[in-house]
């Protein structure tokens, strides 16, 4: 069965036929007859001005529609491409919808690096902003230091411990940042073995006994664990992941209060509760909570030594897990984070 692509050769192979047709009849009969002539010649020329006209539509179109394909794809459309889309007539739906597609790409694209550039320049305010608080602390003691406080007993050694507290908080924000960094740029390898669950959530409640006891804040396990429980990650990687979240329960939890670490077996994964009774995050915060340097209480996170990384941090580790991490709170009631792992 003939396409609609060999439409063209065989009108052409028709009208060649017909003449070549006629002039043997002409010869034969001997009946020479103008009508005759005229049917010949107008087959000559239809068939002539078919060709032509085709011809010319053909290069036409191509100088019409080849430019916008350059523009979408960054290519020029072969002749004979074109030719076979014009045979079949499907080039100008086919060309409409190319051009929806990439219109809508375009937009798509505009809208994302809208985002990026508002992020990039939330990001540097940010960064400017946590920076410029210690570095103008430090500045400050220093100054008062130069200025006859070096002859102070009582005041050199205390501006000097407060230097370096804020020394301290510096090479904190700037560590946080290369991790971060290491982790979206795909540089951060993650070294992956089965490790003990149990093991590594009672060496983070370690790391961050000393704070607790400060707020007075009790933090264990929501049931016995006695047998261990096993997971595939980064050990290491994954005890940092619970030691902030942790650390996030005390700065945002009430004092008196407790945080409670807990495991839930779903089959293929082990899922790690981690949750308080804290002040809560309202709702409005919830989408924005896992953003670098987003604090929903400014002031009091800084005061506790904070760099607004710890979420993000976290979060970015749990996805190159290629794991999933939550958050459910209410405020005056609580924050609950669960993130998942995979069964050893």
């Amino acid at each position: 069965m003939k396409t609609s692509k060999g439409y063209p050769i065989l009108i052409t192979l028709l009208v060649v036929l017909l003449i070549a047709a006629a002039l043997i009849v002409n010869e034969l009969t001997g009946f020479k007859h103008p009508f005759l002539d005229y049917v010949i010649l107008g087959l000559i020329v239809a068939g002539g001005t078919f060709l032509i006209v085709r011809l010319f539509f053909i290069r036409f179109v191509e100088s019409k529609i080849n430019p916008i394909f350059k523009t979408i794809h960054s290519y020029t459309m072969s002749q004979k491409k074109l030719r076979d889309k014009i045979d079949k007539g499907d080039v100008i739906s086919d060309l409409n919808l190319e051009v929806k597609i990439w219109a809508d790409n375009q937009t798509e694209e505009i809208k994302k690096l809208r985002q990026l550039e508002k992020y990039r320049k939330d990001f540097m305010g940010n960064v400017s902003h946590e920076l410029k608080t210690p570095i103008f602390n430090i500045q400050g003691y220093i100054l008062t230091l130069l200025d006859g406080g070096m002859e102070d007993i009582s005041v050199n050694k205390l501006y000097l411990k407060r230097a370096e507290k804020s020394i301290n908080r510096l090479i904190s924000i700037v560590d946080d940042l290369d991790s971060i960094a290491r982790l979206e740029s795909g540089e951060f390898k993650l070294r992956l073995e089965p490790f003990n669950l149990v093991k590594v959530v009672e060496e983070a409640i370690e790391d961050q006994e000393m704070q607790a006891k400060q707020q007075n804040i009790k933090i264990g396990f929501d049931g016995n664990y006695n047998k261990p429980i096993k997971a595939i990650g980064d050990k290491r990687r994954i005890r940092e992941v619970i030691s902030n979240l942790i650390n996030n329960s005390i700065k945002y939890g009430r004092v008196g209060g407790k945080t409670t670490i807990g495991f839930i077996d779903t089959g293929e994964n082990i899922l790690v509760d981690i949750s308080d009774n804290g002040i809560g995050i309202d709702e409005k915060d919830l989408p924005r909570i896992f953003e670098r340097f987003y604090r929903v209480d400014r002031s009091r996170s800084r005061e506790s030594g904070g760099t607004g990384l710890g979420l993000s941090i976290a979060k970015h580790t749990i996805q190159a897990h290629n794991q999933t991490i939550t958050v459910r709170s209410k405020v005056d009631k609580g924050t609950t984070f669960i993130f998942s792992l995979d069964k050893a």
